[in-house]
């Protein structure tokens, strides 16, 4: 009996131990995922290329669209194709734990945690004072991770609105609602946390653009040009 309860006792301090690594692999994945978003690429790209700090320009944001627009379409297509790879590779770190190989439902939760810890990343960067861009693009590469083809579908509602306007945030805006109306209501989701996910895209989209929204309304939001090689350097 008393080997018995040894042997029990054994097996309890194992279980132990393995909830504990398996929760200190997890908290390390996640840091990982927002020093991943935490990549300043039009940051470092004005600053070491072109000598200059983007945010002192334009909009003084440091995501895709300012870029674009100081730096032109060569540069912020780098901008967004990096920053959407961030997101991807972020929300794709389960793969280092076993666990989420196998139970799908676990898998996806935790996916969705990785990748926003990799958009407030972006958001607030710890290579760069914690300044950055609005996440749109990153938040896309997680997209893409998650569910392709809705993602898919947001980037035509995102290029198609972007082709008639030239307005990158009404773009981002559209698209962000439009992944939010597709997985609840198209696709219909059951599980929680990708429902609860779909609002805060949209949510968290609408909210990082106010001001974009005010200009928009007034008719002073900034377009871009998509054959411009580069725009002058306007201080804000």
């Amino acid at each position: 009996m008393v080997r018995t309860i040894l042997t029990n006792h054994s097996h309890f301090e194992l279980y132990i131990c393995t909830v504990n690594l398996h929760g200190m692999k997890e908290t390390l994945l996640i840091i990982m995922a927002y020093l991943i978003g935490s990549i300043p690429t039009s940051i470092w790209i004005s600053r070491y290329i072109f000598k200059f700090d983007i945010r002192d320009y334009g909009s003084g944001n440091a995501g895709a669209t300012n870029t674009f627009r100081i730096l032109g379409p060569k540069w912020g297509s780098f901008v967004m194709l990096v920053d959407v790879t961030k997101g991807i590779i972020a929300t794709s770190l389960y793969i280092f734990s076993s666990f989420y190989l196998s139970n799908e439902i676990a898998r996806v939760n935790f996916m969705i945690v990785l990748g926003l810890a990799s958009v407030v990343g972006h958001i607030f960067p710890l290579y760069a004072n914690f300044k950055g861009g609005k996440g749109v693009a990153t938040l896309l590469g997680m997209a893409i991770a998650l569910q392709p083809t809705v993602a898919f579908i947001c980037i035509l509602i995102f290029a198609i609105t972007l082709l008639i306007t030239r307005f990158v945030s009404l773009s981002s805006m559209l698209a962000s609602i439009t992944f939010m109306v597709l997985i609840l209501f198209i696709y219909k989701e059951q599980e929680v946390m990708y429902r609860m996910f779909a609002i805060v895209v949209a949510l968290m989209v609408l909210v990082t653009h106010q001001k974009n929204i005010g200009r928009l309304w007034r008719g002073t939001e900034h377009k871009i040009s998509l054959m411009r090689k580069k725009d002058k350097k306007a201080k804000k």
